[in-house]
Protein backbone atom coordinates (compact mmCIF):
# COMPACT_ATOMS: atom_id res chain seq x y z
CA UNK A 1 0.00 0.00 0.00
CA UNK A 2 1.43 3.54 -0.65
CA UNK A 3 2.32 6.14 2.02
CA UNK A 4 -0.23 8.81 2.30
CA UNK A 5 2.40 10.87 3.28
CA UNK A 6 4.35 10.26 -0.01
CA UNK A 7 1.09 10.80 -1.78
CA UNK A 8 0.27 14.28 -0.20
CA UNK A 9 4.25 15.78 -1.11
CA UNK A 10 4.45 13.85 -4.69
CA UNK A 11 1.13 13.94 -5.53
CA UNK A 12 1.52 14.86 -9.33
CA UNK A 13 4.90 12.66 -9.74
CA UNK A 14 3.13 9.39 -8.23
CA UNK A 15 0.49 9.84 -10.51
CA UNK A 16 2.76 10.22 -13.72
CA UNK A 17 4.68 7.15 -13.00
CA UNK A 18 1.34 5.23 -11.96
CA UNK A 19 0.01 5.82 -15.48
CA UNK A 20 2.92 4.39 -16.73
CA UNK A 21 0.88 0.77 -16.13
CA UNK A 22 -1.95 2.02 -18.21
CA UNK A 23 -4.44 3.20 -16.33
CA UNK A 24 -5.73 6.80 -14.60
CA UNK A 25 -4.35 7.24 -10.89
CA UNK A 26 -5.55 10.72 -11.06
CA UNK A 27 -8.29 9.91 -8.46
CA UNK A 28 -5.30 10.16 -5.53
CA UNK A 29 -6.54 14.15 -6.19
CA UNK A 30 -9.25 13.10 -4.45
CA UNK A 31 -7.16 10.89 -1.81
CA UNK A 32 -5.03 13.86 -1.39
CA UNK A 33 -8.77 16.48 -1.02
CA UNK A 34 -10.07 13.65 1.60
CA UNK A 35 -6.92 13.56 3.44
CA UNK A 36 -6.82 17.27 4.11
CA UNK A 37 -10.43 17.33 5.06
CA UNK A 38 -9.43 14.61 7.77
CA UNK A 39 -6.61 16.49 9.20
CA UNK A 40 -8.30 19.77 9.23
CA UNK A 41 -10.95 18.03 11.37
CA UNK A 42 -8.96 16.41 13.74
CA UNK A 43 -7.43 19.74 14.46
CA UNK A 44 -11.29 20.85 15.00
CA UNK A 45 -11.47 17.55 17.43
CA UNK A 46 -8.49 18.71 19.35
CA UNK A 47 -9.36 22.33 19.65
CA UNK A 48 -13.39 21.02 21.15
CA UNK A 49 -11.23 18.66 23.39
CA UNK A 50 -9.25 21.61 24.84
CA UNK A 51 -12.54 23.67 25.38
CA UNK A 52 -14.24 20.92 26.71
CA UNK A 53 -11.54 20.07 29.11
CA UNK A 54 -11.09 23.81 30.49
CA UNK A 55 -14.74 24.05 30.76
CA UNK A 56 -14.77 20.78 33.07
CA UNK A 57 -12.44 22.24 35.00
CA UNK A 58 -14.26 25.66 35.66
CA UNK A 59 -17.49 23.21 36.48
CA UNK A 60 -15.90 21.57 39.24
CA UNK A 61 -15.00 24.83 40.66
CA UNK A 62 -18.75 26.34 39.86
CA UNK A 63 -20.03 23.04 42.07
CA UNK A 64 -17.34 23.35 44.68
CA UNK A 65 -18.69 27.40 45.57
CA UNK A 66 -22.25 26.38 45.06
CA UNK A 67 -22.60 28.51 41.61
CA UNK A 68 -25.30 27.39 38.55
CA UNK A 69 -22.88 25.17 36.46
CA UNK A 70 -26.06 24.68 33.63
CA UNK A 71 -24.32 26.75 31.12
CA UNK A 72 -21.17 25.65 31.22
CA UNK A 73 -22.89 22.28 30.77
CA UNK A 74 -24.54 23.34 28.01
CA UNK A 75 -20.74 23.80 26.62
CA UNK A 76 -18.96 20.15 27.06
CA UNK A 77 -22.24 18.89 26.23
CA UNK A 78 -22.03 20.58 22.59
CA UNK A 79 -18.31 20.21 22.54
CA UNK A 80 -19.46 16.47 23.03
CA UNK A 81 -21.84 16.06 20.34
CA UNK A 82 -19.67 17.95 18.14
CA UNK A 83 -16.52 15.82 18.39
CA UNK A 84 -18.80 12.69 17.90
CA UNK A 85 -19.99 14.07 14.22
CA UNK A 86 -16.70 14.85 13.26
CA UNK A 87 -15.55 11.18 14.78
CA UNK A 88 -17.97 9.80 12.40
CA UNK A 89 -16.93 12.03 9.49
CA UNK A 90 -13.19 11.35 9.75
CA UNK A 91 -14.23 7.25 9.64
CA UNK A 92 -16.62 7.61 6.77
CA UNK A 93 -12.77 9.58 4.73
CA UNK A 94 -10.48 6.73 6.62
CA UNK A 95 -12.86 4.48 5.47
CA UNK A 96 -12.65 6.06 1.60
CA UNK A 97 -9.24 6.34 1.50
CA UNK A 98 -8.52 2.68 2.99
CA UNK A 99 -10.34 1.79 0.20
CA UNK A 100 -8.71 3.72 -2.09
CA UNK A 101 -5.25 2.90 -1.62
CA UNK A 102 -6.36 -0.63 -1.26
CA UNK A 103 -6.69 -1.08 -5.06
CA UNK A 104 -3.82 1.45 -5.73
CA UNK A 105 -0.95 -0.91 -7.48
CA UNK A 106 2.69 -0.32 -6.71
CA UNK A 107 4.69 2.64 -8.29
CA UNK A 108 6.86 1.41 -10.81
CA UNK A 109 10.32 1.79 -10.52
CA UNK A 110 12.05 4.70 -11.84
CA UNK A 111 14.62 2.97 -13.96
CA UNK A 112 11.93 0.40 -15.71
CA UNK A 113 11.20 0.18 -19.30
CA UNK A 114 7.77 1.81 -19.89
CA UNK A 115 5.29 0.20 -22.07
CA UNK A 116 1.81 -1.07 -22.06
CA UNK A 117 2.55 -5.41 -22.42
CA UNK A 118 4.90 -7.80 -22.74
CA UNK A 119 6.09 -7.13 -26.61
CA UNK A 120 7.16 -3.58 -24.24
CA UNK A 121 9.63 -5.67 -21.94
CA UNK A 122 13.27 -5.51 -21.75
CA UNK A 123 15.63 -8.65 -22.81
CA UNK A 124 18.16 -9.17 -20.34
CA UNK A 125 20.05 -12.02 -21.06
CA UNK A 126 19.58 -15.08 -22.98
CA UNK A 127 21.35 -18.44 -21.70
CA UNK A 128 21.45 -21.00 -24.09
CA UNK A 129 20.84 -22.37 -27.23
CA UNK A 130 17.63 -23.86 -28.03
CA UNK A 131 18.08 -27.21 -29.49
CA UNK A 132 18.13 -28.30 -32.99
CA UNK A 133 15.33 -31.22 -34.18
CA UNK A 134 15.75 -33.50 -37.16
CA UNK A 135 12.57 -34.92 -36.47
CA UNK A 136 8.81 -33.13 -35.79
CA UNK A 137 8.61 -31.93 -32.36
CA UNK A 138 5.49 -32.95 -30.88
CA UNK A 139 4.02 -30.59 -27.58
CA UNK A 140 3.88 -31.80 -24.16
CA UNK A 141 0.59 -32.55 -24.15
CA UNK A 142 0.94 -35.29 -26.94
CA UNK A 143 4.06 -36.85 -25.90
CA UNK A 144 2.89 -37.01 -22.14
CA UNK A 145 -0.24 -38.76 -23.51
CA UNK A 146 1.39 -41.47 -25.52
CA UNK A 147 3.54 -42.22 -22.27
CA UNK A 148 0.88 -42.39 -20.35
CA UNK A 149 1.97 -39.73 -17.23
CA UNK A 150 -0.71 -37.25 -18.17
CA UNK A 151 -4.10 -37.89 -18.41
CA UNK A 152 -6.50 -34.80 -18.24
CA UNK A 153 -9.36 -36.88 -19.25
CA UNK A 154 -9.84 -38.66 -15.74
CA UNK A 155 -8.61 -35.31 -14.40
CA UNK A 156 -11.97 -33.47 -15.99
CA UNK A 157 -13.89 -36.36 -14.35
CA UNK A 158 -12.87 -36.09 -11.38
CA UNK A 159 -12.86 -32.56 -10.95
CA UNK A 160 -13.08 -30.35 -14.64
CA UNK A 161 -11.41 -28.57 -17.25
CA UNK A 162 -7.45 -27.34 -16.55
CA UNK A 163 -7.02 -30.51 -13.95
CA UNK A 164 -4.66 -33.22 -14.92
CA UNK A 165 -3.88 -36.52 -13.07
CA UNK A 166 0.03 -37.35 -13.08
CA UNK A 167 0.49 -40.53 -13.55
CA UNK A 168 3.53 -43.39 -13.29
CA UNK A 169 6.97 -41.68 -14.28
CA UNK A 170 4.93 -38.36 -14.91
CA UNK A 171 4.22 -38.18 -11.34
CA UNK A 172 7.91 -39.18 -10.49
CA UNK A 173 9.21 -36.89 -12.42
CA UNK A 174 6.43 -33.71 -10.55
CA UNK A 175 8.19 -35.15 -7.01
CA UNK A 176 11.63 -35.30 -8.48
CA UNK A 177 11.21 -31.40 -9.71
CA UNK A 178 10.16 -30.04 -6.11
CA UNK A 179 12.72 -32.25 -4.14
CA UNK A 180 15.33 -31.13 -6.37
CA UNK A 181 14.26 -27.60 -6.40
CA UNK A 182 14.03 -27.15 -2.75
CA UNK A 183 17.45 -29.26 -2.01
CA UNK A 184 19.36 -26.39 -4.22
CA UNK A 185 17.83 -23.36 -2.78
CA UNK A 186 18.35 -24.83 1.13
CA UNK A 187 21.80 -26.29 0.59
CA UNK A 188 22.98 -24.18 -1.98
CA UNK A 189 21.78 -20.70 -1.89
CA UNK A 190 20.90 -20.54 1.99
CA UNK A 191 17.00 -20.72 2.17
CA UNK A 192 15.36 -22.23 4.87
CA UNK A 193 13.17 -24.59 4.18
CA UNK A 194 9.03 -24.38 5.09
CA UNK A 195 5.93 -25.76 4.70
CA UNK A 196 2.96 -23.70 4.60
CA UNK A 197 -0.79 -23.99 5.06
CA UNK A 198 -2.71 -24.15 2.03
CA UNK A 199 -5.78 -21.96 3.13
CA UNK A 200 -5.64 -18.84 4.21
CA UNK A 201 -7.47 -15.84 5.30
CA UNK A 202 -9.28 -12.49 4.03
CA UNK A 203 -6.30 -10.40 5.67
CA UNK A 204 -4.08 -12.34 4.69
CA UNK A 205 -4.86 -11.60 0.97
CA UNK A 206 -4.87 -8.47 1.35
CA UNK A 207 -1.45 -8.53 2.61
CA UNK A 208 0.07 -9.47 0.38
CA UNK A 209 -1.98 -7.41 -2.51
CA UNK A 210 -4.16 -10.05 -3.70
CA UNK A 211 -7.31 -8.08 -2.40
CA UNK A 212 -9.45 -6.44 -3.05
CA UNK A 213 -8.10 -6.26 -6.72
CA UNK A 214 -8.17 -9.62 -7.22
CA UNK A 215 -10.88 -11.42 -5.53
CA UNK A 216 -12.30 -13.02 -8.77
CA UNK A 217 -9.36 -15.07 -9.52
CA UNK A 218 -9.56 -16.72 -5.45
CA UNK A 219 -11.20 -20.33 -4.81
CA UNK A 220 -13.39 -19.18 -2.04
CA UNK A 221 -14.24 -22.36 0.45
CA UNK A 222 -17.69 -21.99 2.16
CA UNK A 223 -17.15 -21.54 4.92
CA UNK A 224 -18.08 -18.94 8.21
CA UNK A 225 -14.17 -18.15 8.49
CA UNK A 226 -14.04 -16.18 5.13
CA UNK A 227 -11.25 -18.62 3.92
CA UNK A 228 -9.38 -19.20 0.68
CA UNK A 229 -7.46 -21.82 -1.15
CA UNK A 230 -3.54 -20.47 -1.80
CA UNK A 231 -2.67 -18.82 -4.90
CA UNK A 232 0.87 -18.84 -4.80
CA UNK A 233 3.33 -19.57 -2.20
CA UNK A 234 4.06 -15.41 -1.70
CA UNK A 235 0.61 -15.32 0.31
CA UNK A 236 1.12 -17.02 3.29
CA UNK A 237 4.86 -16.78 3.54
CA UNK A 238 5.21 -13.20 2.84
CA UNK A 239 2.19 -12.99 5.74
CA UNK A 240 4.66 -15.15 8.07
CA UNK A 241 5.54 -12.02 9.64
CA UNK A 242 2.63 -10.08 9.46
CA UNK A 243 2.11 -7.54 12.35
CA UNK A 244 5.61 -8.16 13.33
CA UNK A 245 9.05 -6.01 14.18
CA UNK A 246 11.74 -7.88 13.29
CA UNK A 247 15.48 -7.33 13.77
CA UNK A 248 17.76 -5.99 11.21
CA UNK A 249 20.39 -8.42 12.49
CA UNK A 250 18.32 -11.30 11.20
CA UNK A 251 18.03 -9.95 7.59
CA UNK A 252 17.49 -10.91 5.41
CA UNK A 253 15.22 -13.41 6.26
CA UNK A 254 15.38 -15.97 3.29
CA UNK A 255 12.58 -18.84 2.86
CA UNK A 256 11.65 -21.40 0.28
CA UNK A 257 8.56 -23.17 0.08
CA UNK A 258 6.65 -25.76 -1.71
CA UNK A 259 3.57 -25.06 -2.31
CA UNK A 260 0.31 -26.57 -4.76
CA UNK A 261 -1.68 -23.30 -5.90
CA UNK A 262 -4.86 -23.23 -6.93
CA UNK A 263 -6.35 -20.14 -9.10
CA UNK A 264 -10.02 -19.45 -11.11
CA UNK A 265 -7.47 -17.65 -14.34
CA UNK A 266 -10.51 -15.32 -14.14
CA UNK A 267 -10.14 -13.75 -17.68
CA UNK A 268 -7.85 -16.29 -19.20
CA UNK A 269 -10.73 -18.35 -21.16
CA UNK A 270 -9.54 -19.13 -24.43
CA UNK A 271 -5.21 -19.31 -22.84
CA UNK A 272 -3.33 -22.21 -23.31
CA UNK A 273 -6.40 -24.62 -23.27
CA UNK A 274 -4.42 -27.41 -23.78
CA UNK A 275 -1.78 -28.93 -21.51
CA UNK A 276 -0.61 -27.85 -18.53
CA UNK A 277 0.63 -24.40 -19.06
CA UNK A 278 -2.29 -22.85 -17.13
CA UNK A 279 -4.09 -24.99 -14.51
CA UNK A 280 -6.46 -24.23 -11.64
CA UNK A 281 -4.40 -26.21 -9.39
CA UNK A 282 -0.34 -26.49 -10.08
CA UNK A 283 2.67 -26.95 -7.98
CA UNK A 284 5.49 -24.30 -7.43
CA UNK A 285 8.19 -23.69 -5.26
CA UNK A 286 9.21 -20.72 -3.96
CA UNK A 287 11.52 -17.91 -2.93
CA UNK A 288 11.01 -15.20 -0.21
CA UNK A 289 13.04 -12.25 1.21
CA UNK A 290 12.57 -10.40 4.06
CA UNK A 291 15.81 -7.75 3.31
CA UNK A 292 16.01 -4.01 4.67
CA UNK A 293 15.64 -1.06 2.43
CA UNK A 294 19.21 -0.19 1.18
CA UNK A 295 19.76 -4.03 0.30
CA UNK A 296 16.73 -5.22 -1.65
CA UNK A 297 17.62 -4.90 -5.22
CA UNK A 298 21.52 -6.53 -4.19
CA UNK A 299 18.93 -9.43 -2.97
CA UNK A 300 16.56 -9.39 -5.65
CA UNK A 301 19.58 -9.82 -8.08
CA UNK A 302 20.34 -12.32 -6.22
CA UNK A 303 17.27 -14.39 -5.97
CA UNK A 304 16.92 -13.97 -10.09
CA UNK A 305 20.52 -16.07 -10.26
CA UNK A 306 18.52 -18.38 -7.47
CA UNK A 307 15.70 -19.21 -9.71
CA UNK A 308 18.27 -19.12 -12.99
CA UNK A 309 20.87 -21.94 -11.57
CA UNK A 310 18.08 -23.97 -11.39
CA UNK A 311 17.31 -23.93 -15.36
CA UNK A 312 21.02 -23.77 -15.79
CA UNK A 313 21.50 -27.34 -13.69
CA UNK A 314 18.68 -28.82 -16.29
CA UNK A 315 20.34 -28.01 -19.19
CA UNK A 316 16.99 -25.74 -20.56
CA UNK A 317 17.34 -22.47 -22.65
CA UNK A 318 16.19 -19.52 -21.40
CA UNK A 319 16.31 -15.70 -21.24
CA UNK A 320 15.80 -13.10 -18.69
CA UNK A 321 13.30 -9.99 -19.49
CA UNK A 322 12.66 -7.02 -17.17
CA UNK A 323 9.03 -6.09 -17.35
CA UNK A 324 8.07 -2.83 -18.57
CA UNK A 325 5.65 -0.52 -16.26
CA UNK A 326 2.11 -1.69 -18.03
CA UNK A 327 2.76 -6.04 -17.74
CA UNK A 328 4.04 -5.42 -13.63
CA UNK A 329 2.15 -7.48 -11.59
CA UNK A 330 -0.10 -5.33 -8.68
CA UNK A 331 2.17 -5.18 -5.63
CA UNK A 332 5.36 -5.49 -7.56
CA UNK A 333 7.59 -2.15 -8.23
CA UNK A 334 9.81 -4.44 -10.26
CA UNK A 335 9.96 -7.78 -11.73
CA UNK A 336 12.14 -9.82 -14.26
CA UNK A 337 10.76 -12.71 -15.82
CA UNK A 338 13.01 -16.23 -16.94
CA UNK A 339 10.93 -17.55 -20.02
CA UNK A 340 12.02 -21.01 -20.66
CA UNK A 341 12.14 -22.01 -24.43
CA UNK A 342 9.74 -24.42 -25.65
CA UNK A 343 10.24 -26.23 -28.97
CA UNK A 344 6.56 -26.80 -29.78
CA UNK A 345 5.77 -23.26 -29.35
CA UNK A 346 8.70 -21.96 -31.27
CA UNK A 347 9.25 -19.68 -28.58
CA UNK A 348 9.58 -18.16 -24.95
CA UNK A 349 7.01 -18.90 -22.22
CA UNK A 350 7.40 -17.71 -18.59
CA UNK A 351 8.18 -20.38 -15.95
CA UNK A 352 9.39 -17.63 -13.37
CA UNK A 353 9.00 -14.42 -11.67
CA UNK A 354 11.05 -12.39 -9.54
CA UNK A 355 10.06 -9.04 -7.91
CA UNK A 356 10.45 -6.68 -5.34
CA UNK A 357 7.69 -5.20 -3.79
CA UNK A 358 9.81 -2.30 -1.49
CA UNK A 359 7.47 -1.50 0.98
CA UNK A 360 4.01 -2.05 -0.34
CA UNK A 361 3.54 -5.34 1.14
CA UNK A 362 4.60 -4.47 4.03
CA UNK A 363 2.92 -1.89 4.67
CA UNK A 364 -0.30 -3.46 3.66
CA UNK A 365 0.58 -6.49 6.26
CA UNK A 366 2.26 -3.80 8.70
CA UNK A 367 5.72 -5.58 8.68
CA UNK A 368 8.48 -3.85 10.35
CA UNK A 369 12.17 -3.96 11.39
CA UNK A 370 14.15 -2.11 14.18
CA UNK A 371 18.10 -1.52 13.01
CA UNK A 372 19.30 -1.57 16.86
CA UNK A 373 17.50 -1.83 20.23
CA UNK A 374 15.32 0.77 21.00
CA UNK A 375 15.48 2.69 17.08
CA UNK A 376 12.20 3.46 15.68
CA UNK A 377 10.53 0.79 13.57
CA UNK A 378 11.12 0.51 9.80
CA UNK A 379 8.71 -0.83 6.96
CA UNK A 380 10.79 -3.90 5.19
CA UNK A 381 11.08 -4.81 1.70
CA UNK A 382 9.80 -7.99 0.62
CA UNK A 383 11.00 -9.90 -2.08
CA UNK A 384 9.36 -13.29 -4.13
CA UNK A 385 10.26 -15.19 -6.56
CA UNK A 386 9.75 -18.70 -8.53
CA UNK A 387 12.24 -21.09 -7.79
CA UNK A 388 10.28 -22.45 -10.49
CA UNK A 389 6.90 -23.32 -11.73
CA UNK A 390 7.22 -27.10 -11.56
CA UNK A 391 4.65 -28.23 -13.88
CA UNK A 392 5.72 -25.30 -16.67
CA UNK A 393 9.32 -26.69 -16.09
CA UNK A 394 8.35 -30.23 -16.61
CA UNK A 395 6.76 -28.67 -20.08
CA UNK A 396 9.99 -27.67 -20.65
CA UNK A 397 11.47 -31.14 -19.62
CA UNK A 398 9.12 -33.42 -22.04
CA UNK A 399 9.66 -30.90 -25.03
CA UNK A 400 13.71 -30.29 -24.74
CA UNK A 401 14.78 -33.69 -23.96
CA UNK A 402 11.93 -35.37 -26.51
CA UNK A 403 13.54 -38.56 -28.91
CA UNK A 404 12.17 -39.61 -32.23
CA UNK A 405 11.23 -42.68 -30.35
CA UNK A 406 8.93 -40.97 -28.12
CA UNK A 407 10.78 -41.28 -25.40
CA UNK A 408 12.15 -38.49 -22.77
CA UNK A 409 15.79 -38.24 -22.10
CA UNK A 410 16.01 -37.18 -18.06
CA UNK A 411 17.94 -34.03 -17.07
CA UNK A 412 21.65 -35.13 -15.44
CA UNK A 413 20.15 -33.45 -12.33
CA UNK A 414 17.53 -34.96 -11.92
CA UNK A 415 18.77 -38.31 -12.33
CA UNK A 416 19.79 -38.88 -8.55
CA UNK A 417 15.86 -38.55 -7.64
CA UNK A 418 14.28 -40.17 -10.42
CA UNK A 419 16.75 -43.38 -10.61
CA UNK A 420 16.26 -43.27 -14.46
CA UNK A 421 17.71 -43.13 -17.41
CA UNK A 422 14.57 -42.30 -19.87
CA UNK A 423 11.21 -41.75 -19.59
CA UNK A 424 9.56 -44.02 -21.81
Amino acid sequence: MLEIRKIRENTEELIERLNLRGGDFSYLHDVVKWDEKRRSMLQEIEKLKRIRNEVSKKIGVLKRTGKPVSEPMATVEKAKSQIAVFEEDIRRIETRIQDALLNTPNVPHSNIPPGQDEEDNRLVRSVGEPRTFDFEVLPHWDIATALDILDFERAAKIASSRFVVYKGDGARLERALINFMLDLHRDKHGYKEILLPYIVNYDVMVGAGQFPKFVDDAFKLVDERNLYLNPTAEVPGINMHREEILSADDMPISYTAFTTAFRQEAGSAGRDTRGILRQHQFNKVELLKFVTPETSYEENDKMLGHSEAVLKALGLPYRVVELCAGDLGFAMAKTYDIEVWLPSYEGYREIASISNAEDYQARRANIKFRRKRGAKPEFVHTLNGSGLAVGRTLVAILENFQNEDGTVDVPEALKPYMQLEKIK
